[in-house]
């Protein structure tokens, strides 16, 4: 099929920019101090010969999109960057005219082909994840979007319809979704504002009696200074999932700061994410029931739990979320790659998603069409995406209907990458009233400019 108002990516080119964290994190059992962007730059051309060039940019996570048991953190970073040295020529390589999403979906085809044979190219021992790979991919596929919306002199969110699109959802979803197409599951404008997600990691300190050694670069250290100066009202708990009362001792002690801070003020929320630590669904339950008992209140404010056991669901049936989600809403991150793997949470009790902008602005719409579809729960995560990979990711949370709050924690573990941002949107990288002005994300391409 094909369409007067298609592109065909005729240039692309990368770079990598390392930052080092001002306070480490702590998820999924690991310690991450440092990061590594991925940025893309695409040039692409319509049928009549326009040309406009896009942008794509994300952290390469390999700490969560690549949790090794063989190798170390810099190994798989560097497979990683590997991947996209690869990935660059196979883009441009892509000799076809299509709509971004259509693009993505015969590039990403080739992308895990490519990712196999590096496998075997440098004798891994581990298989390369979906998971890796699609992040790895995501600021190619951003930067397609952006440049088709470029050329196109409008923002890539009104470009998801029939009008433009040469395949209805049915090609991608399945037949339930025959001539419908991604507008019906995107917002025409984005939300003027929303709330943003603080993160508290396992090792941040709550109090300044908790505080050691102070960081001397004029941000924020404890949870209390972090509400004080920003004004937060939604907390994302990081927890161990292998140590019962610490977890709850770790969930009770955040919400008695949060009640010291806020008091009656405002009204405030919490998640809580454990990276797939809990052993089982018995652990989330028990602690959930404990949390209630200790704080009723602040068991009301949890709104969801994020990956509390296992990615692998096909490896643990017997995992089944049915009791948890009938509690709160249970949410996968991690385990979403695909179709599939959303059918099967579902089957298996999940009763939410967590959607990422690193696993691809494509395969995000698709997945919130689909979750849209089902009713479920949904949520927008980070990855510590600092730059234009936050204004990405808060870009797609104010386009997807459901959505409520942002998360974006680059500016407490790594504010050196957001740099310049802050004067460029300021309501987005300088937080008063714990919102983001995420209103003004309306620009042509994915909504707003980069830096030059």
């Amino acid at each position: 099929m094909s369409h007067d108002k298609d592109i065909r990516v005729e240039q692309a080119k990368i770079a990598f920019e390392d930052f080092s964290y001002r306070a480490k994190i702590k998820f999924g059992g690991k310690v991450v101090s440092q990061m590594t962007l991925l940025n893309v730059e695409v040039e692409v051309s319509g049928r009549k010969g326009s040309r406009a060039r896009g942008r794509g940019s994300m952290p390469l996570g390999n700490v969560w999109s690549f949790p090794s048991k063989i190798y170390s953190q810099d190994d798989t970073l560097g497979t990683m960057k590997r991947m996209a040295t690869i990935f660059c020529p196979l883009t441009e390589e892509y000799r076809e005219f299509g709509h971004p999403v259509e693009i993505n979906h015969f590039l990403e085809q080739g992308y895990l082909k490519a990712a196999g044979k590096l496998e075997k190219e440098i004798g891994l021992a581990e298989r390369i994840p979906k998971l890796c790979t699609l992040v790895t991919a995501s600021p190619f596929d951003a930067a397609i979007h952006d440049a088709y919306g470029r050329l196109h002199g409008m923002n890539v969110y009104r470009t998801y319809s029939e009008s433009f699109m040469n395949y209805d959802l049915s090609f991608y979803l399945g037949p339930a979704f025959a001539g419908q197409y991604l507008d019906r599951f995107t917002l025409g404008e984005p939300k003027a504002r929303m709330p943003l997600y603080h993160l508290v990691g396992a090792l941040d300190p709550l109090t300044a009696l908790e505080s050691g050694a102070q960081i001397p670069d004029g941000h924020p250290v404890t949870l209390s200074e972090w509400i004080r100066q920003e004004g937060l009202t939604h907390f994302k708990i990081k927890l161990n999932g292998d140590d019962l009362a610490w977890d709850l001792n770790r969930m009770v002690s955040v919400d008695k700061v949060c009640r010291q801070e806020i008091g009656g003020q405002r009204e405030w929320v919490y998640s809580a994410d454990f990276n797939e630590r809990c052993p089982h669904v018995d652990y989330l339950v028990e602690i959930l029931k404990k949390f209630a008992e200790e704080t009723p209140a602040g068991f009301s404010r949890l709104q969801y739990i994020e990956q509390p056991t296992s990615r692998y669901l096909q490896d643990v049936p017997e995992q089944n979320m049915t009791h948890a989600s009938s509690l709160k809403p249970v949410v996968i991150d991690e385990s979403l790659t695909d179709l599939d793997s959303l059918k099967l949470a579902i089957k298996l009790g999940y009763s939410g998603v967590a959607l990422k902008a690193c696993k691809g602005q494509s395969q995000s719409l698709l997945m919130g069409a689909a979750a849209q579809a089902e009713n479920l729960f949904l949520c927008v995560q980070d990855l510590t995406c600092p730059g234009a990979s936050f204004l990405h990711s808060a870009s797609l949370s104010a386009r997807i209907p459901g959505v409520v709050a942002i998360e974006g924690n680059a500016r407490q573990y790594c504010p050196e990458a957001n740099r310049g941002w802050e004067k460029k949107y300021p309501g987005l990288f300088v937080i008063r009233d714990g919102t983001v002005e995420t209103g003004v994300l309306t620009g042509p391409g994915l909504g707003f400019d980069y830096q030059d």
